[in-house]
């Protein structure tokens, strides 16, 4: 999303609505995966070290885990946001716009549907591990802990998905994504366009 061509006045409230929840849900998805990445770098080095030369960190492998699951499951909505996700891009770029915008809106329904029923599993799955009341055996932490990431992650997509229809039906180019307006990009390989 082009931030310098956005002027309030001009904006539907849908638009508004659309941009601030696009703005606020980047920065936490950035934040979380930026430090995610860090912290996973930083203990894995430092578990390298610390077996050399001493002994592993006895809790390295549980927070590992953990921060893999967070920068995955954040990464699922990031992707989506930015149109990084697996899809059929020649059959689109082969579409005229309204062809295109049709089949991105129902795509995305479809998606954000199936999001909606993941955050419902992933929750009743979180739900179970809570009440078997299982334990890590180094942290000593509950193992539910870890698994509150999968829920969210899977909402934060749905959100995606549903900013995306709103960005189609409110602006006139089709969009892939909140963040990502549809348009073919040629590719240069060695200097000359394909």
């Amino acid at each position: 999303m082009n931030e310098k061509n956005i002027d309030s006045k001009e904006l539907s409230v849908f638009q508004k609505i659309n941009h601030y929840a696009g703005v606020i849900v980047n920065g936490v998805e950035v934040s979380i995966l930026v430090f995610c990445v860090a912290a996973l770098g930083i203990l894995l080095i430092a578990n390298v070290f610390a077996r050399t030369f001493y002994q592993s960190i006895y809790f390295a492998e549980e927070v590992s885990m953990f921060l893999v699951l967070l920068t995955t499951f954040t990464g699922v909505s990031y992707g989506v946001r930015k149109a990084r996700h697996i899809r059929m891009g020649a059959f689109l770029d082969a579409m005229p716009p309204t062809m295109e915008k049709t089949f991105i809106i129902i795509i995305s329904l479809i998606s954000a549907i199936v999001m909606g029923i993941m955050t419902w599993a992933s929750y009743e799955y979180l739900a179970n591990a809570m009440a078997k009341g299982h334990m890590t055996p180094a942290l000593r932490v509950p193992k539910w802990t870890f698994y509150v990431i999968i829920p969210v992650g899977f909402g934060l997509a749905g959100i995606q998905y549903i900013r995306t229809i709103i960005k189609n039906f409110t602006e006139k180019e089709p969009w892939q994504s909140p963040d990502q307006q549809s348009e073919y990009e040629d590719e240069e390989i060695g200097g000359a366009q394909i």
